[in-house]
């Protein structure tokens, strides 16, 4: 008989459609939650099966509006005050994670913050995905499990088969995440350097590297507005390259996000389910479900098997 204590599956309504996947491909269903809402906005979720002595995954991506947020941290709440073992919180989008540092005088350090609320909300562990700056697994005092998306990408990028192929970053941030891309694919990698007067709005980009007759994919962790990602593409075509792609972990897609992505000249844009999209306003938009990663790294965590083989980039 196994000595495995049960798991239970939760999911905030936002990330429900992911959360089905996810359960899915985990080999279970989704626990039951009912969420009273009242007429002044207030909500409280309350989790409809016993979860004691169990490890319960809770699943939502916390994306504005910040109710999202609150309806996981409500969650956790429920699932300590029911006496459950382990909470393990999965965040496909870890929210204000752009917010990792004190930049200017007098500014928060939001990704830091979100830290400290799940803690004390009870969290035991953190599943998340592409953290926007790998540090922010340094706020916690609790096991964090930071997947990359590069286990689901390069299967795709291998299977274009392009000649020629070289990794783009959209800016001097993104180096390292586009160096690991072409050492892993054998390619070689640029770098488009980009000066920002405020945020969303990219003043000038230079190019440092040669894409002459190339087929070039830029890699980040996220599309937001798809400004830099739209300016990147016109530098590199200029510039002599066959194509360009992008893949991005997380569609913010805020803003003409969608507009200029389908007006650009970006041949595809792939990216995740971690955000739910907006359907057909941009035949460029492919998305790659991290639905199977997330729920074999899930089990590998419940039944205590090693993860590192889910770390390729």
């Amino acid at each position: 008989m196994s000595d495995l204590q049960p798991s239970y599956l939760f999911s905030t309504r936002t990330s429900r459609v992911l959360a089905e996947k996810i359960a899915e491909n985990y080999g279970q269903e989704l626990g039951h939650i009912i969420i009273q809402d009242f007429s002044d906005g207030e909500f409280e979720p309350v989790l409809e099966q016993s979860v004691r002595g169990g490890r319960v995954f809770l699943i939502g991506s916390t994306f504005p509006p910040a109710d999202n947020l609150l309806e996981l941290l409500l969650m956790i709440d429920a699932a300590k005050r029911a006496s459950a073992k382990n909470i393990t919180v999965v965040l496909p989008y870890y929210g204000l994670a752009r917010q990792d540092r004190k930049d200017k005088p007098r500014a928060p350090i939001g990704a830091k913050l979100v830290a400290n609320l799940l803690t004390a909300a009870g969290a035991t562990r953190i599943m998340t995905m592409d953290l926007h700056a790998d540090q922010i697994q340094g706020f916690f005092e609790i096991p964090v499990d930071h997947l990359y998306a590069s286990t689901i990408f390069v299967d795709y990028i291998q299977s274009l088969n392009l000649d020629d192929l070289t990794i783009a970053s959209p800016d001097m941030g993104g180096a390292k995440r586009a160096k690991n891309y072409a050492s892993h694919l054998g390619a070689e990698v640029v770098i488009c350097y980009k000066e920002r007067k405020k945020a969303n709005v990219v003043e000038e980009m230079l190019l440092i590297g040669d894409v002459t007759n190339k087929n070039v994919i830029l890699i980040d962790d996220m599309i937001d507005t798809a400004g830099t990602l739209c300016k990147a593409a016109d530098i590199l075509m200029e510039k002599g390259a066959k194509s360009v792609r992008a893949i991005a972990t997380h569609p913010v897609l805020s803003g003409k996000a969608y507009d200029n992505i389908q007006n650009s000249q970006i041949s595809e844009v792939i990216v995740t389910d971690s955000i739910p999209i907006k359907e057909g306003l941009s035949s460029k938009i492919k998305v790659l479900s991290c639905a199977p990663l997330f729920a074999d790294v899930m089990k590998s965590v419940h039944e205590h098997h090693s993860i590192s083989d889910k770390f390729i980039i």
